[in-house]
């Protein structure tokens, strides 16, 4: 398993992971490259056999990031592949001087959740009907030393 950031050759396989994790409304191509390209933005990821099966993205404003993206393929969750993104985005929020992180995840995501705990993020407050689906969001924070 190889463990590296973002380039813009990644966007499509990306975006092709996007879409199988995330059918009801997943970020394009160019919702991808616009957050990569930002300036703010930190992505990595995890390959097997040079196919990329894991990835994280969060955004930087000044002492505070927000994880936008998390997902890993299906055949290889629950093997600790979400759990190094996260490592990995944690410890580049630090690099960063970052105070605090930001999320949303929804309400019926249990293992999700269950993995943001374990990190240290605690639900602060839900966000009704925030997905398309009208779903509500769960909004959980990570305070940093």
């Amino acid at each position: 398993m190889n463990g590296r950031v973002w380039t813009t050759e990644d966007l499509d396989a990306i975006a092709s992971l996007e879409a199988e994790c995330f059918p009801v409304e997943p970020w394009s191509r160019r919702m991808l490259a616009d957050s990569f390209l930002s300036g703010n933005f930190y992505g990595t990821l995890l390959e097997e056999g040079g196919t990329v099966v894991a990835y994280g993205g969060m955004s930087v404003v000044l002492d505070e990031a927000e994880i936008q993206l998390v997902a890993t393929a299906e055949m290889y969750r629950r093997c600790g592949r979400g759990g190094r993104i996260l490592e990995d985005l944690i410890e580049e929020a630090k690099r960063r001087k970052v105070k605090r992180i930001f999320l949303e995840v929804r309400v019926s995501n249990a293992a999700a959740q269950i993995l943001y705990l374990k990190y240290g993020f605690v639900g602060i407050y839900s966000r009704t009907r925030y997905y398309p689906d009208g779903e509500d969001a769960l909004v959980m924070k990570k305070e940093l030393d």
